[in-house]
């Protein structure tokens, strides 16, 4: 007689064990945030059947640890960032300080030599400034710094780009600015300082400036361009008194 060989049935205790296992997986994986298919039986790699209590723990001590760690790099990039900010500003005026200028400075000379465009740079004195901080103290001159750079930066333009150089002195990139247009400019900053006084603790300081304009030529340093405007404002300073206003211009 032909025996047939039959499978056997599976019994309804292995398939309340099977539903059983399926339905932790689903819910291991929604604890852990792990979008998986509902007959997945696995979790992070690791079967169903090796995911007991102590190992679903680590599992979830393990991804908080990395989220810590993710948000402490966030922090440590943060701080970076405005150490770097702290690093190019002047430590007294809310401007940038020589460092961030001359390297701006040094960006605009390369980006001129390579599209052919033209930009200016204006040098600006402030005339017997040491007066003020012998005559009224040292806070009076920083309430005169502050002033001044704010009446400059009230009439930039947004491109344009003001820093501190020195004790009183002050640097402008006018970008896109020819020569004739950077006399016209230093001459309204100028115009502008004199026009505007600081009144401090009653006293009313009018405050002058001499100014010195170059233009950005090909091959030359950032430092060379201060150094031109340094000699044409020089040579402004020299005149008399009522000449102060004039311009002066170094090519």
């Amino acid at each position: 007689m032909k025996i047939t060989q039959t499978r056997p049935a599976r019994s309804a205790t292995s398939q309340r064990r099977a539903s059983a296992a399926a339905a932790a997986s689903y819910a291991s994986s929604s604890d852990l945030n792990i979008a998986a298919p509902a007959d997945s039986a696995m979790v992070m790699g690791i079967p169903e059947p090796e995911l007991t209590p102590k190992v679903r723990q680590a599992i979830m001590t393990l991804m908080q640890e990395v989220e810590s760690l993710r948000s402490e790099v966030e922090r440590a990039n943060s701080r970076l960032a405005h150490m770097e900010r702290l690093a190019d500003q002047d430590a007294l005026v809310p401007i940038p300080n020589r460092r961030a200028f001359v390297r701006e400075m040094s960006r605009v000379i390369s980006y001129n030599e390579r599209y052919d465009a033209v930009s200016s740079l204006v040098y600006l004195d402030l005339n017997d400034f040491k007066e003020i901080n012998d005559k009224h103290g040292h806070a009076a001159g920083d309430a005169a710094l502050m002033h001044v750079a704010q009446v400059l930066t009230d009439n930039l333009r947004e491109s344009d780009l003001l820093g501190r150089l020195g004790g009183d002195e002050f640097g402008v990139i006018l970008s896109h600015t020819d020569l004739d247009q950077a006399m016209i400019k230093g001459r309204e900053l100028a115009q502008a300082i004199q026009a505007t006084p600081v009144d401090y603790e009653g006293a009313h300081l009018v405050i002058s400036a001499s100014y010195g304009i170059t233009t950005f030529k090909k091959g030359e340093s950032a430092q060379e361009a201060i150094n031109a405007a340094d000699r044409a404002m020089y040579m402004q300073k020299k005149r008399p008194q009522g000449w102060q206003i004039a311009h002066f211009i170094f090519r």
